[in-house]
C-alpha cells in the first residue's frame, strides 16, 4: 500500500512512517518543514533501511499538491499537517483556520482529483471540550474553546459532510489524546522548535538542562494530587493505531470516528515523578496559576478501536518515559541542522 503523509516528518507523523515502513506500507512524505527538520529523513532510514520519498511543500498549495498525486499511485492518504499550539492559535488564528481548515479542503480536492478515496484524518481529544464525565466515549457531545480545537472540529465537520456527498470515501476521524515517548532506538523523538507546548518534551529538557524549571499550571484540581490529570499515550502505539485504521477501514466505505488512548489518567506531578525516575534527575518545577481553558482530567475510552479496530495500547508509563530520556539524553538539542 503506498500513502501520502501529510507531514510525514512532523513528530507522530515521522514514528507513523517507520511503522508503516516495517508493516511492508511505502509512506510517500509530504512536509513544508515549518515544525519539523529534513534531517529526520535519515533517521527514518537508519532505522528501516528505506528512504522514503519527501516532497517539500504546503497542502495549500494544489499545483503542488497535484504534481505529487501525478507522480505516484497513492492508495490513501494519512494527513498529519497542521498548526497545532493552543495559545498561539489564539493570538493567529486566521493562521490556524488558513492552515489547518483550508489545507484540508484543498487536499481533499486533490484526492478527489487523483481518484484518492480513503483518508485517515489526525484529530483530536480537544474537541470534546470540557467532557461532563471520563471516561470519554465517541459519541460524547463535541464543542471547542479555542482556534486549534475550532479548526480540528471545523475538519470533522467538513470531512462528514463530505463523507456524506461522497459516500464511497473512507474517511476515519482518530482523536487522539496525549501522545508522548520515543522511538526506542534514541534515534527518533519530539523536537519541538522554540519552546515546547506539551508536557512531556518540558518535563526532557528541563532533565536535559535546556531550561530551568517546568512551570506547573494550577495545583487546586479536584484530582488525586491538584495537578491536571491526561491520558498519555505512546506515539508508537499512536502509530500503530494509524495502521489499524488503515487496514480493517481504510477500503470501507463510510466516516470511521475513534479514540486513540490509553484508557488511564495520569497527573502532572505523577508524570514528573515517574521521568524522575527514569532519567535519574530530578525535574525541577514551579506551580504557578491555572491556564485558562484547561480541565481537570481528560482521558478516553478506546472500546471501540479495541473491538473494530483490533488495536489497543501496550506500552506502560515507564515505556514513555524511559523512552523520551533515551531520546532527549542523545539528543539535547534535538534533530541537527541540515
Amino acid at each position: 500500500m503506498r500513502v501520502l503523509v501529510t507531514g510525514g516528518m512532523g513528530y507522530i507523523g515521522s514514528h507513523t512512517c517507520v511503522q508503516m515502513i516495517e508493516a511492508g506500507m511505502t509512506p510517500i512524505i509530504l512536509d513544508n518543514l515549518y515544525n519539523s527538520k529534513k534531517s529526520v529523513l535519515s533517521r527514518i532510514e537508519m532505522l528501516t533501511g528505506v528512504s522514503p520519498a519527501f516532497y517539500e511543500g504546503d497542502i495549500r498549495d494544489r499545483t503542488f499538491l497535484d504534481k505529487v498525486f501525478a507522480e505516484n499511485k497513492i492508495d490513501a492518504v494519512i494527513h498529519f499537517a497542521g498548526l497545532k499550539a493552543v495559545g498561539e492559535s489564539v493570538e493567529k488564528p486566521l493562521e490556524y483556520y488558513d492552515n489547518n481548515v483550508h489545507g484540508t479542503l484543498v487536499l481533499v480536492e486533490a484526492m478527489r482529483a487523483a481518484g484518492v478515496g480513503s483518508l485517515i484524518f489526525s484529530s483530536s481529544a480537544t474537541v470534546y471540550g470540557d467532557p461532563a464525565s471520563v471516561p470519554i466515549k465517541e459519541d460524547f457531545p463535541t464543542s471547542a474553546t479555542n482556534p486549534y480545537g475550532r479548526s480540528k472540529l471545523m475538519v470533522e465537520e467538513c470531512l462528514t459532510d463530505i463523507q456524506h456527498a461522497y459516500p464511497e470515501m473512507s474517511i476515519t476521524l482518530l482523536r487522539y489524546f496525549n501522545p508522548v515517548g520515543s522511538h526506542q532506538s534514541g534515534l527518533m523523538g519530539e523536537d519541538p522548535q522554540g519552546i515546547p507546548n506539551n508536557l512531556m518534551p518540558f518535563i526532557s529538557q528541563v532533565a536535559v538542562g535546556r531550561r530551568e524549571f517546568l512551570s506547573v499550571f494550577g495545583d487546586d484540581y479536584p484530582t488525586v494530587d491538584g495537578t491536571g490529570v491526561r491520558d498519555y499515550i505512546h506515539v508508537l502505539d499512536l502509530a500503530d493505531g494509524h495502521l489499524a485504521a488503515l487496514t480493517h477501514k481504510g477500503s470501507e466505505a463510510g466516516l470511521h470516528i475513534y479514540n486513540l488512548g490509553t484508557g488511564n489518567g495520569f497527573s502532572v506531578l505523577q508524570m514528573i515523578d515517574a521521568f524522575s525516575k527514569a532519567a535519574g534527575v530530578e525535574v525541577a518545577y514551579q506551580v504557578v496559576s491555572r491556564r485558562p481553558g484547561d480541565i481537570a482530567e481528560c482521558w478516553a475510552d478506546p472500546a471501540k478501536a479495541k473491538e473494530e479496530l483490533h488495536w489497543q495500547a501496550t506500552r506502560t508509563i515507564d515505556d514513555m518515559t524511559a523512552d523520551t530520556w533515551r531520546w532527549q539524553s542523545s539528543n539535547p538539542d534535538g534533530y541537527p541542522d541540515l
